[in-house]
């Protein structure tokens, strides 16, 4: 008996946070928004941040502890979470060098929470390599993808090329996975390139004619996420230097139509190279130079 009193005090407790939550969400932010987040310390993997704390507003009666939830806006109401505080600092770890994030901080209490602060646009310090990218072809719906790539070595030491691995991240609209890749030319030769397609089918939805769904099926024209994977056979850079210009080409063995505009990897040809930091690059699998997440 007494651990369902325990339990049942624990569920009445949570039903009147979130019924708090709830009138507070009714009246408007309970809570001030905090200030935007500045850069204390900027390095390769991680940030340090700071911002101007969140005040309660209104009846001081009802003050709780605030926390603070930093995170990368996505759309209303949707962002990606990246850490929480309580205190009005915090130093994010794991994150991806040269890359830019756009981060945001909200205040989250019992029975209160805050808009979100102005988004602070920052960009990572350079890691071991980067990639960049030429937008070789200006029409997105045609039946090629073309751009060019070269990696970069922007570390203090050598950089072994077999131990790098670039991904262009692309969706498969329509759930059709043909794709050919191909290496037109490469200023270190096309025969020390390798491209891999991948690519991950989502679970099926249930289906009336079997049970369970069959695996390996995915929805009927839904987009399958994936990328091209470039390694190298061999190779050193040294520092400041780079692999030269790779050009690549990709179609389907259909040779159909492939709309290159909701891939994650494509920007728009400009004629100018630029470090497209929606390319991820990799050292020794370890994260060092763009974010798709």
């Amino acid at each position: 008996m007494p651990a369902r009193r325990v339990t049942a005090a624990v569920a009445l407790a949570a039903l009147a946070s979130l019924l708090a939550v709830d009138t507070a969400r009714a009246d408007g932010p309970a809570i001030s928004t905090p200030g935007s987040p500045t850069v204390v310390v900027n390095q390769p993997h991680q940030l340090t941040l700071s911002w101007a704390p969140s005040t309660w507003i209104g009846d001081p009666a009802a003050e709780q502890p605030i926390n603070y939830e930093v995170q990368v806006p996505l759309g209303p109401n949707t962002y990606r979470w990246l850490g929480t505080s309580i205190d009005s600092t915090i130093t994010l770890t794991e994150l991806a060098p040269g890359t830019t994030y756009r981060i945001a901080v909200a205040a989250r209490a019992l029975g209160g929470f805050s808009d979100p602060s102005p988004v602070t646009i920052v960009r990572t310090a350079t890691g071991r390599a980067t990639v960049s990218y030429l937008n070789l072809d200006w029409s997105p719906t045609n039946n090629q993808i073309q751009h060019a790539l070269k990696v970069t070595n922007t570390g203090t030491g050598p950089l072994d090329l077999s131990t790098v691995r670039v991904r262009y991240h692309l969706r498969f609209e329509g759930a059709n996975t043909s794709l050919v890749p191909n290496c037109d030319w490469a200023a270190l030769g096309c025969d020390r390139i390798r491209q891999t397609v991948q690519f991950f089918i989502p679970p099926a939805g249930p289906s009336p004619l079997a049970t369970p769904a069959p695996p390996g099926y995915p929805i009927p024209g839904a987009p399958i996420f994936g990328w091209v994977e470039l390694t190298f056979t061999d190779g050193t850079l040294e520092p400041g230097q780079s692999t030269g210009p790779i050009q690549l080409r990709h179609h389907r063995h259909s040779w159909s139509d492939i709309d290159e505009r909701d891939d994650p990897s494509w920007l728009a040809a400009t004629g100018q190279w630029t470090e497209n930091d929606r390319i991820t690059l990799d050292v020794d699998r370890l994260r060092e130079f763009g974010d798709v997440s």
